[in-house]
C-alpha cells in the first residue's frame, strides 16, 4: 500500500466503535499529519537559513491570527453554555485577556506570543501582523479552514481541530530542534510553545470525547475522518508553500516577503 493511501475505515454498514474511531483518527494524524513534511525536517534540523526561518514565522502568524476567528465562528454554534464556556478557553489562549500590546504579565496570548517570536527573529512587528508579505497559498489554505468551520456540520468543524492530538510531539522536536541548531534564537523567542504543550492536549480530549460521544453512525464518522483529513491537509499546505518559495523551486511570488 503507498503510504499516502488511507485504508478504508468505515463501512456503510457496521460503524465503528469510540475506541476504533479514535484508532482511525490517530492513524490518519501518522500518515498525514505535517510532521512529515520535508520542509518540517529542515526546520527541526537546522538546515535553513535565518530568512527561511523568518518567512515560516511570518507565514504562520496568518493562521495563528486566524485561530481565534475560526473558533468565535465555531462557538457561535454551540447550542449550550457549558459547550461555549468551555471552546471560548480557546479563543482566550489566544487573544490573551491583558491590555494593550507587548504585555508581559498576566496571560497576553498565543497572538501576542508569536509577535514576539517573529520580533525576536528581527522582523518588524506591524509588518507581520499586516501580513502584507504572506505567501498566497498560505492565505487561501488558512482562509479555507475558516469557512470549513464556518459552514461545515459541527461535528465535523470539531473534528477539524483533532490535529491537536498530534502537536505536542512536533513541538517538542521545533523547541529542542531550533535550540540547538539555530544561534539566533533562544528561548524566549521560542516562548510562545510552553503553553501550547499543556494547552493543546486540554482542547484535544475535550474535542476527541466530543466526537466519540456523537459519531455514532457510519455517515458520522466518516464525516470525522474526512474532516481531520482536510485539517492535515490544510498544515502540509502551508509547507508545500514555503518550501516552493524559500527552498526548492525558490520561486517567490510577486508581493511575498523576501528575505
Amino acid at each position: 500500500m503507498n503510504t499516502f493511501e488511507l485504508p478504508q475505515y468505515v463501512s456503510a454498514d457496521r460503524p465503528l466503535g469510540p475506541d476504533g474511531l479514535e484508532e482511525a483518527l490517530r492513524d490518519i494524524g501518522a500518515r498525514r499529519y505535517h510532521i512529515l513534511h520535508p520542509f518540517h525536517r529542515l526546520l527541526h534540523d537546522g538546515a535553513l537559513n535565518k530568512g527561511q526561518v523568518q518567512a515560516w514565522a511570518l507565514n504562520r502568524y496568518c493562521y495563528q491570527a486566524h485561530i481565534p476567528k475560526k473558533d468565535a465562528l465555531l462557538m457561535a454554534r454551540l447550542p449550550s453554555v457549558g459547550l461555549r464556556r468551555e471552546w471560548r478557553r480557546r479563543i482566550v489562549d489566544h487573544d490573551g485577556e491583558d491590555e494593550g500590546e507587548g504585555a508581559r504579565g498576566g496571560d497576553d496570548g498565543g497572538i501576542e506570543r508569536w509577535l514576539r517570536l517573529t520580533t525576536g527573529l528581527g522582523l518588524d512587528r506591524d509588518y507581520v501582523r499586516d501580513m502584507v508579505g504572506i505567501l498566497p497559498a498560505t492565505r487561501f489554505a488558512v482562509e479555507a479552514y475558516v469557512h470549513f468551520v464556518a459552514e461545515k456540520p459541527l461535528l465535523e468543524a470539531i473534528a477539524s481541530s483533532l490535529t491537536e492530538l498530534f502537536s505536542p510531539k512536533i513541538i517538542s522536536e521545533r523547541v529542542s530542534g531550533m535550540l540547538a541548531n539555530y544561534d539566533f534564537v533562544d528561548a524566549e523567542t521560542l516562548a510562545y510553545f510552553n503553553k501550547r504543550l499543556t494547552q493543546a492536549p486540554r482542547d484535544s480530549d475535550f474535542a476527541l470525547n466530543y466526537v466519540r460521544e456523537h459519531a455514532v453512525r457510519p455517515d458520522q464518522q466518516q464525516a470525522v475522518l474526512d474532516a481531520l483529513t482536510f485539517k492535515c491537509n490544510v498544515l502540509w499546505a502551508q509547507l508545500d508553500a514555503l518550501h516552493s518559495a524559500y527552498v526548492a523551486p525558490g520561486l517567490i511570488p510577486p508581493g511575498a516577503y523576501q528575505p
